[in-house]
């Protein structure tokens, strides 16, 4: 049965959908972080659908019509449904999988500069001086545009490798396209085996990645990240290097965006963990980037890259790494 008159009621309420769905997720916010309000940068990343137009896509995914309606979604959930939304987006950024999965080694005979793209992915913590210079790998989201789907929303679609095939034809998905590279490598992200000592999860909805942080954390919370991709791939200077986070007894979770047609995060939480914000003095203006240091490399892979680039082994060394455009750091507040 076609619903001629379903989108003209989405178009209706269109205007309303950005103050009704922050309002929602606010509320959840003040209901389970303390902290007054969620960042601007999250917020922005909260969907713009209201409940009607959720309602709406719902009753049209239980009957068979969402094909029929996909560019519109698209639109206004303000997701990537189609390989065209892609023409211009710069290539994933294949560095940042390391910082994941951390029992990943590079093939071999691979040449270090092949495998860390002329850059410096992985340091050691006392590299990092002020007044120094380092060169700093791409710190950009491939897909920093695109939204989270509700969570009722989010719940329906098949977020599964054995289900792939359903999922890609959902979001008009091309085989062998960009999309079709960033699905198979997310999904295989979330459902890899964690190393000994981590915890994660995939949070497909910014519900879920609250939920995941709290049950970690606890609800007395603070939230890092870095500033913008300001400085990628250049060599800049180390203005300021700050120690945030420093309790090694009181882990600290990881949140890195995946590209996927709707933002995805993959979360974490690691042992023995040390947070800088380190102010760095790009070619174009400064920027307030944050750095991560792991204490306990005991259970890396050997051949991770990390190693190849600095020398050592599991266990040896401290590893440290930038967070990417909108990956987040939570730490308990202790304060």
């Amino acid at each position: 049965m076609r619903h001629p008159n379903l989108m003209l009621g989405i178009l209706i309420v269109a205007h309303l959908s950005g103050f009704l769905a922050e309002n929602t997720f606010s509320q959840y916010w003040e209901e389970h972080i303390d902290l007054p309000y969620p960042p601007y940068w999250f917020v922005a990343k909260i969907s713009p659908l209201t409940p009607h137009q959720v309602n709406v896509f719902l009753k049209l995914m239980e009957e068979n019509e969402f094909a029929s309606h996909l560019p519109s979604f698209c639109k206004l959930a303000n997701v990537a449904c189609s390989t065209n939304a892609l023409a211009t987006l710069p290539q994933k950024v294949h560095w940042t999988d390391g910082i994941i999965k951390y029992e990943l080694a590079i093939p071999s005979g691979t040449p270090l500069w092949v495998a860390n793209q002329g850059r410096l992915p992985y340091f050691r913590e006392s590299m990092v001086k002020e007044g120094g210079f380092m060169e700093i790998p791409d710190l950009r989201d491939p897909m920093s545009y695109k939204s989270f789907l509700p969570r009722s929303l989010a719940s329906k679609i098949p977020f599964s490798s054995t289900r792939i095939k359903e999922l890609k034809k959902l979001f008009g998905v091309v085989d062998e396209s960009n999309m079709d590279e960033y699905i198979q490598d997310t999904l295989k992200i979330c459902e890899k085996i964690p190393i000994s000592g981590e915890q994660c999860t995939c949070a497909t909805s910014a519900e879920d990645l609250v939920d995941f942080v709290v049950e970690k954390l606890g609800h007395h919370v603070r939230i890092w990240n870095t500033e913008s991709a300001e400085g990628s791939n250049e060599n800049v200077r180390i203005r300021v290097v700050k120690l945030i986070y420093g309790n090694l007894s009181e882990p600290p979770t990881f949140c890195h965006s995946q590209p996927f047609p709707f933002q995805v995060y993959y979360c974490h939480t690691l042992q023995k963990v040390k947070v800088y914000a380190v102010e760095i003095q790009a070619q174009k203006k400064l920027n307030h980037v944050i750095m991560a240091c792991h204490y306990d490399t005991s259970t890396w892979n050997p051949n991770h890259i990390a190693f190849k680039l600095l020398g050592f082994g599991p266990g040896l060394i401290e590893v440290c790494h930038w967070i990417s455009q909108n990956g987040m750091v939570w730490t308990k507040n202790l304060g």
